[in-house]
């Protein structure tokens, strides 16, 4: 029989981080478009980083209805937070006095986030933005696929920093340090070691 869980955060009702989730506020609109696949798992940051945020919202799915007018809502300009060919740096972005951005974030391994952009066309026509290169994560339990890579909650963050500098948003990571800290210690440190530290 499952244990019993929080309705807000998913965590186990003995293991709940809601009294660490802030309430920040943010001139960026974040939409994190997040693959079923990861709305139940353990590590779902994504969930964390949308009720962390006032200005934020999380879609659950691999189609979208509704996507068009999400995109097009006036006085916010729009692009996809996603490395590859033809992404121009964030910091571009970053100017006070034009247009907030609407940051759209997929959610989920890299495999099921391209498949999140190749079911809903209009991401693709997107402008691409990334993150600098040479960020680390501290996602201490999953083995990274390539490096500078993150886990959702931390490119959120990264990206809210360099776009709203000089405010902060490291409280974000309070509750995903506390989740980490706490999958570690569920585990045990021997096996953490044998598992993850190499």
């Amino acid at each position: 029989m499952p244990r019993p869980s929080c309705s807000r955060c998913y965590r186990p009702l003995d293991r709940c981080l809601c009294a660490l989730i802030p309430a920040l506020d943010s001139r960026t609109r974040v939409l994190i478009l997040q693959h079923p696949s990861e709305t139940r798992h353990a590590l779902n940051t994504a969930r964390l980083a949308a009720l962390g945020l006032r200005n934020a919202e999380l879609l659950v799915g691999e189609r979208f209805a509704g996507l068009v007018e999400r995109l097009a809502r006036p006085g916010l300009r729009p692009c996809l937070l996603f490395p590859g060919d033809g992404a121009q740096p964030l910091g571009g972005l970053a100017t006070s006095a034009a247009e907030p951005l609407l940051l759209v974030v997929p959610d989920g391994t890299w495999r099921k986030a391209r498949k999140l952009l190749y079911l809903n066309p209009e991401l693709a026509a997107l402008p691409r933005v990334a993150l600098p290169e040479g960020l680390s994560s501290r996602y201490r339990l999953r083995k990274a696929p390539m490096p500078g890579a993150l886990s959702t909650l931390e490119a959120i963050v990264a990206a809210l920093e360099i776009v709203e500098a000089p405010q902060s948003f490291q409280s974000l990571l309070v509750p995903f340090d506390a989740l980490i800290d706490g999958q570690i210690a569920a585990m045990g440190e021997d096996t953490f070691r044998r598992n993850h530290q190499r």
